[in-house]
């Protein structure tokens, strides 16, 4: 009995399964042509996740939840050229959508290649709301040879090939020559090279990470030579050999690569990546392109010079193509992604162009055709991003992570010859380390940005730690590997031991703090406050040194006082280093202090003197504004969180306290007036260049202008040597 029951019931559930879809009204959608776009909206989201919504009939809908399971988030994360779905989200998660709601109950099997080839109720056929919108979370992995991450449709072949590497000919890195191995599901084989181009050879080259090919002899057939692909055909614009005309072998064949041989290429490395040169991530100062906010080589933010600024690029019609060429231009390869929706986080200032197209031979993004912009056309968010293809180096080889409870985290250790000649595993001293070193740890790991960088790590596994190798470490941030940087010639530690050695915490995203140089340029005044009106001022040493020499509370100080507002352009809030059980209480102000000191104010001489300066400790880090869409996070009423959300921006106003300098001791004259966010890199940021501002300043004694605002790295390298120049020019301008 219990047998026969077990059969019924299965039978019924068979029964219920066919009937259900069809009570509901369920069926496959229509096919739309392969014109069915996929987008990911909704906050708060990173790239690879959000709200799904589904473009049909010329509109943008969503997708219920009903029935909504993890195989249909596969199904839309590989059309959207990710490898899968890690996890989906219902009830709006991410926001309710408006309009359309395209599709529910959605069934899939999970051998689809779109969401319009599952079972539903059929296009705009729904009884959801809006609160009932699905969202997925995809794994950040995009599908081998997904030719355009704009334009959201599934581009794969799965015929084609997974992988391609190089056998080299010689064992040096970079490796440059060899012949070509390609990867199918059943294995690796080699290419003929029958009417093999150098056209071939430059797509080969690109993705292998170099920006160009020169000619090498043929290479002759072996025997026990499997071929995967009879041949190929490229125009030598395309950003990966499978966007090529191929035939491949057919099994069995008995001559399958007549009077020919594996064919192989020579390229010719960018000069980061050629041997004796400096391996730093420095810009070409005669290129007219740059990449920011990337955490490894060879990826960023899309920005291009035009009269000696630097802007950003919008990203509407934003692909592999004009993405290949940037990366070529600054010495990568072709272009492993072209990401849109300010990816690498946003800039700041101008945006210089709008529907780049390029052909894939132009040597500069500006040969390309393109719009310029004009009002309301781009704003920052929709900022275009590259990750490039680069050369594989191996730098990962000679660093490794001890101790750490994470594969983000441990001290770090170095591959080096010791004093007696044997190459060893050794420690590096953590006197002088901050989140500049660790920047470039990270990077040479491949393990992303760093999130801190420690210089005592007693509190981690100890029990198999080895001995200080390294020394004096001091990076710039841009070098791509740590011994790059500056360091002891000899090993000197003041504080010997593991626990004393340098750790790091890595992460997949970074907060990137900026100053809005022109708010500062249109607020800025002279106040004469008068002493019994500075006490609070006094006791948080805001004042210059003479001020404790005064007859208090007679008198009065000058004060050149400015507004400050503090973007957070990166992918991740910005957070104070110590938790809120040590900060420190200031009674007078009746506040917190979070940070010793988080903004420098300099006034400088033009030789670079200081001639008065001010400081600002983050008495209160809150969210005081956001981009439309990104909510606040931080507020420090009732002792509440402090920190900027990714999106945000904290204003400091000119009539706050200590939002000044003191200029009394100050003769009229010439200046250059410097803001410097995080000045001791206390918190880890994705770029550091940029978070200084300067200004050229004139003080007549009764009066003050500040022309000429900028970031420190928003005006090219010419441009920032004439800067100290040009108070000759203000000084006619306003006299």
């Amino acid at each position: 009995m219990l047998r026969r029951g077990l059969w019924e019931t299965l039978v019924a559930m068979v029964l219920w399964a066919v009937w259900l879809p069809s009570c509901l009204g369920q069926t496959t959608l229509p096919s739309q042509d392969g014109k069915i776009k996929i987008r990911l909206a909704g906050y708060p989201r990173k790239h690879n996740e959000g709200r799904v919504e589904v473009f049909y009939n010329g509109e943008w809908g969503t997708i219920c939840d009903d029935d909504f399971t993890l195989t249909n988030a596969h199904i839309l994360c590989r059309h959207l050229g990710f490898v899968e779905a890690t996890s989906w989200s219902h009830s709006a998660k991410y926001g309710a959508g408006t309009g359309k709601i395209w599709l529910d109950n959605v069934i899939c099997e999970g051998s689809e290649n779109s969401i319009e080839k599952c079972v539903s109720r059929g296009w705009g056929n729904s009884d959801c709301t809006h609160q009932e919108d699905a969202g997925v979370v995809c794994k950040d992995e995009r599908l081998p040879g997904f030719t355009d991450s704009n334009v959201i449709e599934m581009q794969v072949d799965k015929n084609r090939l997974e992988k391609l590497r190089l056998r080299p000919l010689s064992g040096a890195h970079p490796i440059t020559e060899g012949l070509i191995e390609v990867k199918f599901k059943e294995g690796w084989g080699y290419i003929c090279n029958n009417n093999w181009s150098t056209k071939n050879s430059r797509v080969v080259c690109g993705m292998l990470g170099f920006p160009s090919q020169k000619s090498m002899t043929k290479v002759l057939h072996s025997p026990k030579t499997l071929y995967r692909i009879q041949s190929v055909s490229c125009t030598g614009n395309e950003a990966h050999l499978s966007a090529c005309i191929m035939e491949f072998s057919k099994t069995n064949s008995s001559a399958p690569c007549p009077n020919g041989g594996p064919a192989a290429v020579s390229c010719v490395p960018g000069p980061l990546f050629t041997r004796g040169t400096s391996r730093r991530v420095k810009h070409n100062p005669v290129s007219m392109v740059r990449l920011k906010g990337g955490a490894k080589t060879g990826e960023g933010r899309v920005e291009v010079l035009k009269d000696n600024e630097w802007g950003t690029v919008c990203d509407d019609h934003w692909n592999l193509q004009s993405a290949s060429v940037v990366c070529r231009e600054l010495g990568f390869g072709t272009a492993k992604e072209a990401l849109t929706g300010a990816r690498m986080g946003q800039g700041m200032g101008h945006i210089y162009m709008n529907e780049v197209r390029c052909h894939g031979d132009e040597k500069s993004l500006w040969d390309c055709p393109h719009n310029n912009i004009t009002t309301g056309d781009c704003k920052h968010m929709e900022d275009a991003s590259v990750i490039c293809n680069i050369p594989y180096m191996g730098y990962e080889k000679t660093i490794r992570l001890t101790g750490g409870r994470t594969r983000l985290e441990g001290r770090v250790e170095l591959l080096l010859s010791t004093a007696s000649g044997v190459r060893d595993w050794g420690l590096i001293c953590g006197d002088g380390w901050t989140n500049r070193e660790a920047m470039v740890a990270c990077r040479q790991l491949g393990l992303g940005h760093a999130s801190s960088g420690l210089r005592e790590t007693w509190y981690w596994d100890s029990s198999n730690v080895t001995e200080m190798v390294l020394s004096g470490v001091k990076c710039k941030g841009d070098e791509m590997t740590l011994t790059d940087c500056q360091h002891h010639s000899v090993v000197s530690c003041k504080r010997a031991g593991a626990q004393f050695s340098a750790g790091i915490i890595c992460s997949d995203a970074a907060s990137d703090l900026v100053l809005n140089a022109s708010l500062v340029e249109q607020t800025v005044y002279i106040e004469d406050r008068p002493l019994h009106l500075l006490y609070c001022a006094a006791e948080e040493n805001c004042l210059a040194k003479s001020a404790a020499k005064a007859n208090w509370p007679y008198g009065q100080r000058r004060l050149l006082r400015f507004s400050a507002q503090i973007h957070n352009i990166g992918r991740a809030d910005f957070r104070p280093r110590l938790g809120r059980h040590s900060w420190v209480w200031h009674e007078c102000h009746r506040h917190y202090h979070s940070m010793d000191i988080f903004t420098y104010y300099d006034l400088l001489s033009l030789n670079g003197t200081k001639v008065a300066d001010g400081h600002k400790a983050s008495f209160c880090l809150e969210d005081t504004a956001c981009h439309t869409g990104v909510s606040k996070r931080y507020e420090c009423a009732n002792f509440g969180e402090q920190g900027i959300t990714e999106g945000c921006w904290d204003l400091y106003r000119h009539d706050i306290d200590c939002q000044w300098i003191d200029i009394t001791d100050v003769k009229p004259g010439n200046y250059i007036l410097q803001v410097i966010i995080n000045p001791n890199f206390e918190v880890a940021e994705s770029d550091f260049t940029n978070n200084a501002m300067r200004c050229n300043c004139k003080y007549d004694g009764n009066r003050v202008w500040l022309h000429r605002c900028h970031l420190g790295d928003s005006f090219s390298e010419e441009a920032e040597k004439e800067f100290e120049h040009y108070p000759g020019q203000l000084n006619n301008k306003i006299s």
